[in-house]
């Protein structure tokens, strides 16, 4: 069997360490380059013969999607990104699937069934093309009174009263959830953007931002003490441009 030569895109180190080791997994597959821009991807494509693009789409300078429509000949395409607003537009570009991060082994393989069987097809001369799957798993979905977290290769359903605080380091964050008494707080790493989560997730009557790094749960706040805020045995940086929300909203009460 022919080998599926196929190269990375993706500006995150974490997100492209992954998908190399979900390659190396599979014998049909061979990485010929990972690519941390598109720019990179592009000299890849034009001097090497790809048969599969593992493409993320919010990168700086270039998006994937603006790479993808750069193409004249384009590989097939699996669309690997924390956005899930952005599968109308994949199905537009003919993207074979749409893998939402953080995405199982399991489901990686299954993008690169489709992916497979695909390239069989336009080996045989066929034009039929196999949709991408609608049923990919969301890593958060919000609810009335909850998160689901999907992370790990688990799905947590963690109410929005026990969120402590959470963190952000490059495009993953961590949730630090309260446990109930005699039992250790809890700490879930998914990949997802803060700025999604302040806009359109997390309620705005019981969350802030205050720092570039840092959401914290208005009722979980206990002292202000200089530029820091103190929250349980944490002290959290507050960031000059966030300052004056935080002293309105948190200890206001407007």
């Amino acid at each position: 069997m022919k080998k599926i030569r196929c190269i990375i895109v993706d500006d995150e180190k974490l997100a492209r360490t992954l998908l190399e080791n979900y390659i190396q997994k599979l014998p049909q597959l061979t990485l010929v380059q990972s690519c941390k821009s598109p720019l990179e991807a592009l000299e890849c494509l034009q001097s090497q013969q790809i048969d599969l693009m593992f493409l993320d789409i919010q990168m700086p300078d270039l998006t994937g999607i603006e790479l993808l429509q750069s193409l004249p000949n384009k590989p097939i395409v699996i669309f690997t990104t924390a956005y899930a607003e952005y599968a109308l537009e994949g199905y537009q570009l003919d993207v074979i699937d749409y893998l939402l991060k953080p995405f199982s082994f399991n489901r990686f393989v299954q993008g690169v069934n489709k992916a497979t069987q695909q390239l069989e097809l336009q080996k045989s001369g066929a034009t039929s093309f196999i949709p991408p799957a609608q049923t990919a798993a969301t890593p958060m979905v919000e609810s009335k009174n909850h998160l689901i977290i999907k992370a790990e290769h688990k799905t947590f359903k963690v109410k929005f009263s026990d969120i402590v605080y959470i963190k952000s380091v490059g495009e993953y964050v961590t949730y630090y959830i309260q446990g109930a008494p005699q039992s250790k707080e809890q700490k879930i790493m998914t990949l997802q953007s803060l700025r999604k989560l302040e806009d359109e997730i997390l309620p705005r009557a019981q969350f802030i931002r205050i720092h570039r790094s840092y959401i914290v749960a208005i009722d979980q706040v206990q002292v202000l003490e200089g530029n820091e805020l103190v929250i349980g045995q944490e002290r959290l940086p507050i960031g000059k441009t966030y300052r004056e929300e935080v002293m309105k909203r948190v200890f206001d009460g407007r």
